[in-house]
C-alpha cells in the first residue's frame, strides 16, 4: 500500500513539472526560450502582448516617447490585419514587433498544422503591414508542448518568454499592477505587461499604460536601462523600411 501511496504521489508530481512545462514561463524541458539575463543585470526588457489596439497602444506609444524607451510588442495577426496603421505607428516610432499568433490559440491544445498556419499567418500580416520585420515569437499564454517551439525555430522563428509579469490582464488598478511588477525584478528580466486583449478589439488598458509611466520614471532613476528584447539577446534588432510604412 505504501508503495501504491509513492507511486501516485510520483505520477502526481510528474504530472504538475509536465504542465509548469507546458505553461509555465522559465520551462525549458519542451524547447529553449529567452526569459532574461543572469540576475543583477541593469537592462530590463518592457514587453506588451495582445495588440495593436485603439487607443491604448497608441497612448502607450505617446509615455514610451516621453521616457525615450523602446519596448518590444507581440501582435496578433487578426488585429494587425484590422488595424494596419497602429502596427505602423509602433515601427516608426523604433519599438520591435513579433508574432504573437493569428488568432490567439492556447498552442498545447493546437495540431501541428494549426501551429504552423498560427505562426505563418501572423507573420504575413505583419510583412503586409510593415514589411521585414524581428523573428521574435511569443506563444499565448506561455502555452507550448514538444514540437510547438521546434515548428516556430523551423520557421525561422526565436521564441521568448518572460520573468516577470504584472497580471495586467485582469484589469487591476495601476497601483496593483506597478507592486507586482516591482516584487519580481531582479535585473536583466522580460517585464510581460498588455496593450491589448485576445479576446477583443478596445479592450480598456488605460491602466497598464498608467503602470507603465509609474514602472519606466521609478526604474530609470534607480539607474536601469530600459532595451528591446533583441538588444538584451545580443541581436540587432531589425529596422522596417520607412518607405514601406508610407
Amino acid at each position: 500500500m505504501l508503495g501504491g501511496l509513492v507511486i501516485g504521489t510520483g505520477a502526481a508530481m510528474a504530472s504538475v513539472v509536465a504542465g509548469y512545462q507546458c505553461m509555465g514561463p522559465s520551462g525549458q524541458w519542451y524547447g529553449r526560450t529567452f526569459t532574461g539575463l543572469k540576475p543583477g543585470t541593469q537592462q530590463l526588457g518592457l514587453t506588451f502582448d495582445d495588440g495593436p489596439n485603439d487607443p491604448h497602444t497608441l497612448h502607450l506609444l505617446d509615455v514610451l516617447a516621453r521616457h525615450n524607451v523602446k519596448a518590444t510588442f507581440f501582435l496578433i495577426g487578426s488585429y494587425v490585419k484590422q488595424r494596419p496603421d497602429i502596427v505602423r505607428e509602433v515601427v516608426r516610432a523604433g519599438h520591435v514587433v513579433g508574432n504573437h499568433t493569428f488568432s490567439h490559440p492556447n498552442l498545447i491544445f493546437a495540431s501541428a498544422r494549426e501551429t504552423a498556419a498560427q505562426l505563418r499567418d501572423c507573420e504575413q500580416a505583419l510583412i503586409d503591414a510593415v514589411g521585414e520585420h524581428s523573428r521574435l515569437f511569443r506563444p499565448p499564454f506561455g502555452g507550448r508542448r514538444p514540437g510547438t517551439l521546434q515548428i516556430a525555430r523551423a520557421l525561422g522563428l526565436e521564441p521568448v518568454m518572460w520573468n516577470v509579469t504584472g497580471y495586467d490582464w485582469k484589469g487591476k488598478p495601476a497601483e496593483y499592477v506597478e507592486r507586482k511588477v516591482s516584487q519580481q525584478i531582479r535585473g536583466g528580466d522580460v517585464i510581460l505587461l498588455h496593450d491589448g486583449s485576445h479576446q477583443r478589439l478596445g479592450t480598456d488598458r488605460s491602466q497598464t499604460v498608467v503602470a507603465a509611466d509609474r514602472l519606466i520614471a521609478r526604474y530609470k532613476s534607480d539607474g536601469y536601462e530600459f532595451v528591446t528584447v533583441p538588444q538584451m539577446m545580443g541581436k540587432q534588432a531589425i529596422s522596417c523600411q520607412l518607405s514601406a510604412l508610407s
